[in-house]
């Protein structure tokens, strides 16, 4: 079968033959792909980061995290089927306990075992989740980052009145923004850098509070949404560690920041105004397992402007033009499908 896979420990990935995977547990369930989203840690991987530096071990390894097939076996056999990407050990203490979420010996599909940039994948039946009937299949394959989103505003806490910026007009960022609009924000600004493509489809969701950064500075970018007023909320979508110092001076006094991007290199930062203004720094990443049937569910309701996200399906054996098309900012969500599709 055809399969997109990182061989080497540097820049790039390959499109190659590889043998279609067998069932190697008894809870093992073998997933016909349908749709698989580029997803920036993806991008991360292409460009061999620091940051993704921990896959090296696994090589060579299929990527695609963000994925919707069909379960050949166990009990979604035949039905369509979302996958959590993180897959708990199963034998440390808070896995014999039931308390999956917190296992701290996980392996990632896409990541440290093979993934769905393929025709066939195998996972965990445990891992698996129902697809709702009626839910398309493009929108089944953004459940892994609106469950990412979920997590953020879940870190943040109440946002119900609150002027909220979201840097960072990604799918992650894009699924912040929704969710912080339909819990209440008082105002919700996105920032993006040379943009567009993005940028655009925010505003086919309803978002006009847009700022492209590239030719002017955030804070002057922001000025004419603030009114004087300051952010109470910063999302860091970006994984540009130097959003970050760009956001603190926009933030009030016991302000909050959520990072949610993987950066490639540290932060500098000065940290005797984040004190003096009691400012927070909140780190945000895996949601917990609960939050996938959610994250299903929502997509009944936010469905409609969620759909604006995917701007291109391609089939896998384009996958380098797609992978060129979001290294570009040329696309909002690009999907892969098998060649041949399904559906």
């Amino acid at each position: 079968m055809q399969a997109l896979r990182k061989t080497h420990a540097a820049a790039g990935v390959e499109l190659v033959e590889v043998p279609a995977p067998q069932a190697a547990a008894a809870d093992d369930v073998l997933v016909r792909v349908i749709a698989t989203g580029i997803c920036g840690s993806d991008l991360h991987v292409d460009d061999w980061t620091p940051s993704y530096a921990f896959i090296t071990p696994a090589l060579p390894v299929t990527l695609g995290h963000e994925f919707v097939g069909v379960a050949e076996s166990g009990p979604w056999r035949g039905r369509r089927v979302v996958v959590r990407p993180s897959v708990t050990c199963g034998a440390c203490a808070a896995c014999l306990a039931g308390r999956h979420d917190a296992c701290e010996r996980r392996t990632g599909i896409g990541m440290t075992r093979d993934g769905a940039f393929a025709e066939w994948v195998r996972v965990p039946q445990r891992n698996c989740v129902p697809v709702p009937d009626g839910l398309s299949d493009e929108l089944a394959a953004l459940a892994e980052p609106l469950s990412i989103s979920m997590q953020a505003l879940r870190v943040a806490g109440d946002v119900r009145g609150q002027r909220v910026l979201v840097m960072g007009p990604g799918t992650i960022g894009q699924g912040i923004a929704l969710l912080a609009r339909r819990a209440g924000a008082r105002q919700v600004v996105v920032s993006g850098r040379d943009d567009e493509a993005r940028l655009a489809a925010l505003r086919r969701m309803g978002f006009d509070a847009l700022v492209d950064v590239e030719k002017t500075p955030l804070a002057d970018a922001c000025s004419p949404w603030l009114g004087g007023e300051s952010f109470d909320l910063v999302f860091e979508a970006t994984g540009v560690p130097e959003t970050i110092a760009e956001a603190l001076p926009l933030l009030r006094r016991n302000g909050i920041v959520v990072v949610t991007g993987i950066h490639a290199r540290p932060l500098q930062l000065d940290l005797t105004t984040l004190v003096r203004k009691q400012q927070q720094l909140r780190g945000s990443f895996r949601p917990p397992e609960s939050d996938w049937p959610q994250a299903l569910a929502l997509m009944n309701e936010l469905g409609e402007d969620m759909a604006q996200m995917v701007s291109h399906v391609l089939p896998l054996s384009r996958a380098h033009e797609g992978f060129a098309l979001a290294h570009g900012k040329q696309a909002s969500k690009v999907l892969l499908r098998p060649d041949g599709g399904h559906g």
